[in-house]
This record gives structure tokens, sequence and C-alpha cells, in this order.
């Protein structure tokens, strides 16, 4: 699929953008992949269409609210790209930040307080930021130049955001200073490094291969799983949670992963033990969601298609 861009760099205003084809297309994608995410079941530790995995505080209706809040928002993430198409990459993420809190704000007003996408609007929001200013510079919207220019977005956001030694350290920060995870900021600041190194190319193949859409995305998770030093999961089970959950998923990759025929009862063998330690691998659920985001795009341009 290849999005088509206007004809001009014409900053345009918001009540027009969202009459946008191709804009709306975008918003419907962007919650496209965050309900194959939660629907996707069974996951270990995580909310799905079986259980509430690991979480007590929210179900799968929360993350349906949450995801159509968002949805509403990624518009506007798109004309803020295209309005700042001629500033400089490393000076949007201070303008950015207000419409990721005001999107936050309706995550929160719809979900009664429930933090059930806090990651994604961080991830999505680049990345929606990331296609407007494509568009406007008259560049294609592919895998590689929406990374790109995600990366150049976010050049410096860890050491800015995390490598500070102050009294109030968040929670992000003490993660970064004990263990050394950057979590969502390390994998913007890469061009989502992990989901083009590891999940997206493991979904595009099986995919290609004519593997079931759900089986491919559950392979593509544990994949993220078994590498991704996730902050969620080391915020409630500290390093040794961590070492676990990467342990337990390359084991089951190890076996054949989605290809084995009893593959559904050991993900709910495996969902059952991060229930019992109280580990969800929430980093990883984000990584997914960016995933099937970008596999609706073309790679590059050598291999575009409409």
């Amino acid at each position: 699929m290849m999005l088509k861009s206007t004809d001009s760099a014409t900053v345009i205003s918001s009540l027009e953008i969202n009459r946008l084809p191709w804009v709306i297309r975008c918003a419907e994608l962007a919650n496209s992949a965050m309900l194959n995410e939660v629907n996707l079941t069974p996951k270990p530790g995580l909310v799905d269409m079986r259980n509430s995995g690991a979480h007590k505080d929210m179900d799968l209706t929360d993350f349906y609210r949450s995801a159509e809040a968002i949805r509403v928002w990624i518009p506007y993430f798109i004309e803020y790209g295209m309005s700042s198409h001629m500033q400089a990459s490393s000076e949007i993420l201070c303008g950015l930040r207000p419409l990721g809190l005001a999107c936050e704000a309706s995550m929160f007003k719809a979900t009664s307080g429930v933090n059930t996408h806090k990651g994604t609007i961080f991830s999505l929001g680049l990345l929606a930021t990331a296609m407007g200013r494509l568009v406007a510079n008259q560049r294609g919207i592919t895998q590689q130049n929406l990374c790109h220019e995600v990366a150049a977005m976010s050049s410096g956001l860890v050491k800015r955001e995390l490598e500070q030694n102050n009294q109030a350290l968040t929670a992000g920060q003490r993660l970064y200073q004990q263990y050394g995870l950057t979590g969502a900021r390390g994998e913007a600041e890469s061009g989502f490094y992990l989901v083009q190194s590891v999940s997206l190319p493991i979904y595009q193949r099986l995919i290609a291969q004519g593997v079931d859409p759900q089986r491919a995305l559950l392979q593509a998770l544990l994949s993220l799983m078994a590498v991704n030093g996730d902050t969620n999961v080391a915020s409630r089970g500290g390093p040794e949670g961590l070492a676990w959950l990467q342990k337990m998923s390359r084991q089951f990759l190890d076996l054949g992963g989605v290809m084995q025929s009893d593959y559904i009862s050991q993900l709910k063998q495996f969902d059952r033990l991060c229930i019992e330690r109280n580990l969800s691998p929430g980093g990883s659920a984000d990584l997914l969601i960016v995933t099937w985001f970008l596999a609706q795009f073309p790679e590059s341009h050598s291999k575009n298609s409409n």
C-alpha cells in the first residue's frame, strides 16, 4: 500500500486535514494496529480476549475505548508534522509534547484514569508526525523513511531525559540508572531498531508464506519478548523477572514457536506463569503495534505497491 502525498507542501487547516482520505486512512490504520494487538489471543501476561493477564486495573473494553480516543488525535499529529516540515527534525519534539499530553488526557478520560496506551501514544504520535513531515516535503511514506524521520526527531532523547540525575527521578530514569534500560525513548531514538530488525521481518515473512495473520503476529510478539529490554517487565519483576521472561520466550521460539501443533496451550501456560509472577510485557506490546502499523506501508521506494 502506498499513500499519495499532496501536490504541494502548503500547510492546511485542521478542518481540511481531517477530510483528506489518506489522513482518515492513517488514523484508521493506527486504530486497527491497537485493536489487532489487544485482540491477539492468547498473549503471555497481557490483556487479550481471554483474560486481563497480569493486570488487575484494566480489561479489553478499556483498550477499545482508549484506541478510539487516540484515533481521533492522529490527524492532529499529522497536521503538526506538515506545519513544521521546514523546521529541523531536532526541533520537533518540544512542540510535539503538548499534543502528546492532550492525547494522553483523552485516553485517561476514556478509560477512567487507566493507563492503557501511554507508550503507544508516544510511538504512534511520532510516526504520525513523521508522516506529515514526509508528505509536506514530498517524500514517500515508506517504512524506511518513517523510521528514519522518527530517529531524527528523537536524536539525543535518551541523554536529555534519562541521564539526568535529580532527586525526583521518573520511573524511566530509575530503570535506566539501575539497569541501563532505555525503554520507549531508546526505541524511538534508534528508529524502532527492534521492530525493523526483529518483529517486522518475521511478521512480513510469515505473511508472505501464507501463515495466518494472528499466528504471524504472535510469533512477532514472542520474538520481541525474547530480546526486548522491556521496562514494564523490569519495573514489575526487576532484572530477574526480565531475564525469566526473555528465557521463556526464547524456549518457546526454539521449540518452533507458532509452528508447533500445541502452540496455543503453550502460550496459555506461559500466560499463567506470567500472571503468577505479575509480569506483563507491555513494552513489547507497544512495539507490536508499531510492527503492524509499519507493515501496512512499503519498505522503500524500490518495493512500492499501490
